[in-house]
């Protein structure tokens, strides 16, 4: 796992959800330093675990799934990412939701 090189995908429905949550502190909260502060937030841890994308616990889900999921926590929200191996050279991080930790993981994901 030391030698393997992640490339970065993102789904367009993590940027629905990242997007929503920055909104509701904007306009909501009317707290623009914490949205920015969120963003940093999430694309640092983001990219921090890009190196060693499957070095960490999968998340054991109830269903069957073809790639697992993982998690990375920031502040009270939860990031969710597969792991694709396409036979190439390098496997993919592909991130695929930003959830409130108190959302519902099992029937979002």
């Amino acid at each position: 796992m030391a030698d393997t090189k992640y490339k970065l995908r993102y789904l367009p429905l993590f940027y629905e959800d990242l997007e929503q949550k920055v909104v509701y502190i904007v306009e909501e909260l009317h707290n623009q330093q914490a949205a920015n502060e969120l963003l940093d937030a999430v694309e640092n841890a983001i990219l921090e675990r890009l190196p060693v994308a499957e070095s960490f616990e999968a998340y054991h889900s109830i269903r069957g799934r073809k790639y697992p999921y993982y998690r990375i926590y920031v502040k009270n929200y939860v990031i969710w990412y597969v792991v694709i191996d396409d036979e190439g050279e390098d496997k993919i991080m592909e991130v695929r939701r930003f959830l409130y930790n108190k959302q519902n993981k099992d029937r979002l994901i």
